[in-house]
């Protein structure tokens, strides 16, 4: 009888890692940042049945959008994660994109990558599936650490993304996310050299071409920019550096106009753009592949489908 409570008693005390954290609890952590030594937060959710001495689990890193920080919750991801069983990590990568340590900063950056490593020396990871997700602000990110690290992970979804952030303040203007750009880049395009640089260097579409061979989804709904904030010209033009850096067909500057109307269809869509995808349960307006990105152009506006893009990432695993 004392054996068995014994045992009983170990494997609940499995369910409980050494900081206090139970499987299926939300918890925030606290992660110091390699740049500047300041503690940065993040939240890190376990699955069900996980086990610190169990088999390895996917990562999903999950990004905040523009305007939020760590704080924000995305129920349908989370969800998704927990269905899958992976470990759900949420970095908050200097928050809002007001201020310059924000938005694709050095900072920022290895904010990511060190709430990664924290998370690969606290948790029984599967490396081999280590996926990276965002949309709006946070597909941002999610293009720029694929451009910037594109060897960290299995496989990045990145959702109504800003690609070019010079574009983005040219659409909105010293208004709302344009003011929020300025700040960032402290200044307007042109004001300075160093204030293009920072332009240059926060945009991921001038480093994008790094990312070949990594496994990329870019997907928007046809009616952002109407009915959105960000255009689908970024996500289309994002597509198009990997596209060319890999000799391939690139999206044309006609369909890119014609898609970019409103309710914009194209004139001449090629077979892959007329497909039906289930996990998407939307109508598809472009689909291209170019080696392993793959771009969307879907019914629906600012947002991102949870279920297809987890879908779409635990599809890839790396090569041991």
């Amino acid at each position: 009888m004392h054996k068995t409570i014994i045992i009983s008693l170990i494997a609940i005390s499995l369910l409980v890692i050494a900081d206090g954290l139970r499987a299926g609890e939300r918890k925030k952590v606290h992660i110091k940042s390699t740049v500047d030594g300041t503690m940065q937060p993040a939240y890190v959710i376990l699955p069900d049945g996980f086990e610190p001495g169990g088999k390895p689990r996917p990562l999903l890193v999950s990004l905040h959008t523009w305007s939020n920080g760590v704080e924000q919750r995305q129920p349908h991801l989370e969800k998704e994660a927990a269905r899958l069983g992976w470990i759900y990590l949420f970095p908050h990568f200097r928050g809002p994109n007001r201020n310059p340590k924000a938005c694709a900063s050095p900072e920022a950056r290895q904010d990511i990558i060190d709430a990664l490593d924290w998370a690969l020396e606290k948790y029984p990871i599967d490396k081999r599936r280590i996926y990276l997700c965002g949309a709006s602000g946070g597909g941002h990110m999610a293009l720029t650490m694929a451009g910037r690290f594109p060897k960290r992970w299995t496989a990045v979804s990145a959702w109504v993304p800003i690609s070019n952030l010079a574009a983005w303040w040219r659409f909105h203007g010293d208004k709302s996310y344009g003011l929020n750009v300025v700040a960032v880049c402290c200044g307007r395009p042109g004001d300075s050299a160093e204030v293009d640089r920072q332009y240059f260097e926060r945009s991921p579409i001038n480093f994008l071409n790094r990312a070949v061979g990594l496994p990329l989804e870019i997907a928007a709904g046809v009616h952002d920019g109407h009915k959105g904030s960000v255009p689908i010209r970024h996500t289309l033009e994002a597509y198009n550096v990997l596209a060319k850096a890999q000799g391939k067909p690139e999206i044309t500057e006609k369909e890119i106009r014609q898609l970019s109307r409103p309710k914009g269809r194209l004139e001449n869509p090629l077979p892959s753009d007329q497909i039906e995808d289930p996990t998407f349960k939307r109508a598809i307006y472009l689909r291209r592949q170019a080696g392993n990105t793959r771009v969307t152009i879907f019914e629906g506006g600012h947002e991102r489908l949870a279920h297809a893009a987890v879908e779409w990432l635990k599809g890839h695993v790396k090569e041991p």
